[in-house]
């Protein structure tokens, strides 16, 4: 699909985002682990959430879609079935990851595998601490397929550092820990999301979070132990999902970027370690104002008032790369339109994302007319208040196809973009939300 964006026009109107996209995948998997009913509200319905659905009917799992709301009918962890296939977990790392510490816990045996773009992320990440608990896993030189064999169960509790922060792999061995002999310790060198323990906390699980110093080497740390349950019990999910803040950031910055915009986002998760990305472009001068602030299961929401703004460069390191990870296709829009140098670094993570997404966004934003320049941690940008506009591709990933049509809207000339149909993977009403609001969009099949 080729989306062309020409510009020209203000965004205005209100949006009631679909569900956040890490906890739609938690949530389906937490019901899918649970005993009995569970019942989902404003579930994300897309191409990476349904890897996640389909990998548990495989095991063996009954649920049901109407519309947005989600219902899972489980037998529990233990009653999960070893499936006679791989599971194919499609393009969605998230999918994969988790299941493993969720297989890990029941002991069950199965292979996880997906697309080729898929087998190219790391995991031996997941893999290397799930045989320190005694799992029974290994992984094809460090990537999918992963091949889990029938495990002892309890698991052994770990006391474990993850060099590099991921709430996708704190969140496996959290899975796993539900399974062991003692409390887990995990440790991160920054904050990632913590969804995954809010949920839990809300289901009765004892986890503590906190920030730490290390004595031999007096670095931050931040430590998250586990206590797991006396039997392994989950009960059922029952809950309303906020919106994603991760879909709103390509509305937030399309709309600080167009001229004439006002837009707000209703209901709008706000968890602290998502909304890095939030906390950047205020300091950068962006006009958007927080309201009607709330918690929904464990999670603070609220609604955000979005005006265009004059954007000033930042300097993006440190802690605040961990939490706006899955942002900086959009960020590096709102910087190629604002005055003045971007320096993004410590980033490389972002290379092992669904693309290698510091050279994508380098090169496409290149071919924009935006002064960036690529480096091994990260990329500076040389804002110019706008791009130029022209022909562009989205390497297979939703969030770059998504940033690139942003930077149509405010681009002196249209914006083509090849290979658009990404977008399905996490925000299928992107098109139709951004022509809603205003947009000029025209697709071609």
């Amino acid at each position: 699909m080729i989306l062309t964006i020409t510009p020209g026009t203000s965004l205005r109107g209100e949006v009631h985002l679909p569900g956040d996209k890490s906890l739609s995948h938690r949530a389906a998997l937490l019901a899918g682990l649970g005993e009995g009913d569970s019942r989902i509200t404003n579930f994300l319905v897309s191409g990476v959430t349904r890897a996640m659905l389909d990998a548990l009917s495989d095991l063996g799992v009954v649920w049901g879609l109407q519309g947005t709301t989600l219902e899972v009918r489980s037998a529990g962890i233990r009653g999960l079935r070893s499936p006679s296939t791989p599971v194919d977990c499609s393009n969605s790392a998230t999918t994969l990851r988790l299941l493993a510490g969720a297989l890990a816990a029941g002991g069950i045996p199965a292979v996880l595998d997906g697309t080729d773009g898929l087998r190219r992320r790391p995991m031996q990440r997941i893999v290397d601490p799930l045989q320190q608990m005694g799992a029974d896993i290994n992984s094809r030189e460090g990537c999918a397929p992963l091949v889990l064999k029938k495990s002892t169960i309890p698991l052994r509790a770990i006391d474990h550092t993850l060099h590099v922060a991921s709430a996708q792999v704190k969140t496996c061995l959290l899975l796993a820990a539900l399974a062991a002999d003692g409390a887990t310790i995990l440790r991160e060198p920054g904050p990632s999301r913590d969804h995954t323990e809010r949920m839990l906390r809300s289901m009765g699980y004892e986890i503590i979070s906190q920030q730490v110093e290390e004595t031999e080497s007096s670095a931050r740390v931040y430590l998250t132990r586990l206590n797991p349950p006396d039997e392994l019990h989950l009960p059922p999910v029952n809950m309303k999902l906020p919106g994603d803040f991760s879909a709103a950031a390509f509305l937030i910055v399309a709309a600080l970027v167009t001229p004439g915009s006002e837009i707000t986002l209703h209901s709008v998760g706000l968890n602290p370690t998502r909304t890095g990305l939030l906390d950047v472009l205020l300091a950068m001068g962006a006009d958007i104002q927080v309201s009607d602030r709330g918690e929904q299961y464990g999670e603070p929401v609220g609604s955000l008032h979005v005006r265009h703004s004059a954007l000033s460069g930042t300097l993006v390191e440190g802690p605040l790369v961990v939490r706006m990870i899955d942002e900086f296709p959009a960020f590096a829009v709102a910087a190629a339109h604002a005055r003045g140098l971007t320096v993004v670094r410590q980033a490389t993570e972002l290379r092992y994302k669904e693309s290698d997404r510091i050279t994508a966004l380098c090169t496409e934003l290149g071919k924009l007319g935006a002064a960036v320049q690529e480096s091994p941690d990260g990329f500076t940008i040389q804002g110019q208040g706008g791009t130029a506009g022209g022909q562009v591709a989205a390497h297979g990933d939703h969030r770059l196809a998504m940033a690139l049509a942003v930077a149509g809207l405010a681009s002196r000339k249209a914006v083509r973009v090849q290979g658009a149909e990404m977008v399905a993977e996490s925000f299928p009403d992107f098109v139709s939300t951004l022509a809603r609001l205003g947009g000029k969009l025209q697709v071609e099949v």
